[in-house]
């Protein structure tokens, strides 16, 4: 008899453990979405994962659906609509743009293509770019590389960005006898090259910084000639809002 009170009372229906189930699949995609890098992602990306969390998935049990109408019903419209979201956006198109367009360069170790806190780093290597122990483009090796990078620039994705060009050498002095009195003439005017070749194609001079940092930033080790040849380079970046 105890038993059967058991089997016909209000107990458990079985079903209890869907709700806690529905609650941990929202958390951990909650916690996806605050890992979710809006740079690398696309506009339609970020709507499927809105979509996803509006309708759940657990059949009777919707989720997502936590946010009633009122002061942050649209939070997430909202922040995506912001416009460093926007601009986010805009550098994570460019970095595959980037990586697209100069991919024999790239696979050439000519252009290196990056995403740092600065923002969108192209990297020119100097060997490939200037005549040796000289800030003179050789442009009759590399003027179809500039022109894309010139389009890629004035491009209507990146118009309104702010540019960074940074000359950077290997840790060897210059010749006393040449043009320039140490690296840090040699870097500031490889810098300036490249400024005057990008204005001359109608890219916009008001938005260019430049800047020469001699051998004081290097990527690699200065003690073999294949690591100083990654330290001679010259970075063209486009800035994100917070390094202006």
């Amino acid at each position: 008899m105890a038993r059967k009170k058991r089997e016909s009372g209000g107990g458990p229906t079985g079903q209890e453990w869907l709700t806690t189930y529905s609650d941990m699949v929202t958390l951990m995609l909650c916690f996806f979405v605050v890992m979710f890098n809006p740079d690398e992602g696309s506009s339609a990306q970020m709507q499927q994962i809105s979509a996803s969390m509006a309708t759940g998935g657990l059949g009777s049990l919707a989720g997502g659906n936590t946010l009633s109408a009122g002061r942050n019903a649209d939070l997430g419209n909202t922040v995506m609509s912001l416009p460093s979201m926007e601009r986010g956006r805009s550098l994570g198109t460019a970095l595959r743009k980037a990586v697209s367009l100069f991919d024999p360069e790239i696979r050439s170790n000519k252009v290196t293509v990056t995403h740092d806190e600065r923002g969108l780093v192209i990297t020119l290597a100097s060997d490939a770019f200037f005549l040796p122990a000289s800030a003179r483009i050789n442009v009759e090796e590399t003027r179809d590389v500039l022109l894309r990078l010139g389009a890629l620039l004035g491009s209507d994705d990146l118009r309104n960005y702010k540019l960074r060009i940074e000359g950077h050498t290997d840790n060897e002095t210059t010749d006393p006898s040449g043009p320039w009195k140490d690296n840090w003439d040699l870097s500031t005017a490889r810098s300036i090259s490249v400024l005057h070749y990008l204005t001359d194609i109608n890219i916009d001079e008001k938005r260019f910084q430049v800047a020469g940092f001699a051998d004081t930033m290097p990527v690699s080790r200065n003690d073999t000639p294949e690591g100083r040849a990654y330290n001679r380079r010259v970075d063209i970046i486009i800035l994100d809002d917070g390094h202006l």
